[in-house]
């Protein structure tokens, strides 16, 4: 009976994978895929139990809505704007090095921004334009933003980190400490691979851009600019050099936010609307696929599965690495996004880590990087679509150009943390 179950189970997996490639709501599909495996097993009850339990991860939800609040905040106050049009001043004196600039311009951005779609928005807008009036290519011009936009990893409170770091018992910003070779390794790669992609095919000179840089006029504040990064600046500097500074990530954000609001005077209503409106929205996206994906496990538990899938890992333990890596990412690419794919591996595996050799944090930390870079040459996904509409190309064309630096860097990156 056992092996029936596990043999059903893998059915349902199947059919998961497949509902999510075909882009039906991610949560709907999870929940469902846990029930029906939780309810062939007799134990209906193992999905709505982990629906309710992880509801409520105390930690995990501060800041993951937190961080979200912040980010609306950072959007209303026009903070974010700010920040992508002092990076675009350096921008158009790089030169021969424009491309890889622009690639590691958009992932530090993307650190204070931890929102790939609103960050290829809000960068995209201004470093398209400027790459192709200096003579980039427009899929090239949109491909350096895309492929810098999973800078997020190094965000303590991008929805990961707190993520694995209740999986291990350690804090979002150590699971950043122990990631943040690998990401930023992967970052490099991608800068230079795509650079070297222009360079072979001539994509980095000679376009002759009809479009015109839009300039609002309106002056640059170096204040405003570095707003964005405040809470990323109060969470290192209190984990590592200033003690007194230690402190969550709700906390930090809280403070960044009522800075930005002694910056910019903006209305004290509306700001603390727009913080709120971020936290509702974080909620229903964020922890609305972290739930699902508990709701899966749930059932894949129940049912036997994820039992199985361990033994066989034990057994195997040589493709620990690489389902760890490859697996999340595979996902990523053919669905668009890899927080589905990231979130059900590591509620499944990433507690067990310790059986394979490996620590949690550092399993956790590559099965996020490894969906983000699977994400980053999708042509199916957000940041994908909103920067080929930008550059007015097919998605397809930034899949292509993303995808050897990648790989590469999903390699890397495995050695690196594994």
């Amino acid at each position: 009976m056992g092996m029936l179950f596990v043999i059903i189970g893998l059915f349902v997996l199947i059919g998961t994978i497949y509902f999510l490639v075909k882009k039906v709501e991610a949560r709907l599909v999870l929940i469902t895929a846990g029930l029906i495996m939780a309810t062939v097993a007799g134990q209906p009850m193992a999905a709505f139990e982990a629906f309710s339990e992880r509801m409520v991860s105390d930690g995990l939800v501060q800041a993951i809505l937190t961080v979200m609040g912040f980010a609306y905040v950072m959007k209303f106050t026009e903070c974010d704007k700010h920040l992508v049009r002092l990076v675009a001043g350096g921008l158009k004196k790089t030169g021969i090095f424009l491309i890889p600039f622009a690639v590691l311009a958009t992932f530090a951005i993307n650190i204070a921004l931890p929102s790939a779609a609103g960050t290829a928005a809000a960068v995209g807008a201004i470093f398209i334009p400027v790459m192709m009036a200096a003579g980039v290519h427009p899929a090239m011009s949109a491909t350096a933003v895309f492929a810098g936009t999973f800078g997020s990893r190094l965000n303590p409170g991008e929805a990961h980190n707190p993520f694995i770091g209740d999986i291990a018992g350690v804090s979002a910003v150590d699971v950043v400490s122990v990631n943040a070779p690998a990401s930023i390794a992967a970052g490099l790669i991608a800068a230079i691979s795509l650079g070297v992609i222009a360079y072979i095919f001539k994509e980095h000179k000679g376009y002759v851009s009809t479009e015109t840089v839009m300039d609002d006029g309106e002056k640059i504040s170096f204040i405003r600019a570095i707003v964005p990064t405040v809470p990323v600046i109060i969470l290192i500097l209190g984990a590592t050099m200033v003690p007194a500074l230690e402190m969550g990530v709700a906390e930090a954000m809280l403070i960044g936010s009522i800075i930005a609001l002694a910056v910019t005077r903006k209305s004290p209503t509306k700001l603390v609307k727009s913080f709120f409106d971020g936290v509702g929205k974080a909620y229903a996206d964020v922890m609305g696929i972290i739930i699902s994906a508990a709701v899966f496990v749930g059932g894949m538990n129940a049912i036997g599965l994820v039992d199985a899938f361990i033994n066989a890992m034990t057994d195997l333990p040589q493709i620990v690495n690489i389902a760890a890596t490859f697996g999340p990412m595979l996902l990523g690419i053919i669905s668009g996004s890899g927080d589905a794919a990231t979130f059900a591996f590591n509620e499944a595996v990433t507690p067990f880590a310790s059986q394979f050799g490996v620590s949690a944090v550092n399993m956790g930390s590559i099965a996020a990087l490894g969906g983000a870079l699977g994400r980053t040459m999708s042509p199916i996904a957000g940041a994908a679509i909103v920067c080929a509409g930008i550059a007015k190309v097919n998605p397809i064309e930034l899949a292509k150009r993303n995808a050897p630096g990648m790989i590469l860097a999903a390699i890397v990156a495995m050695f690196i943390l594994l």
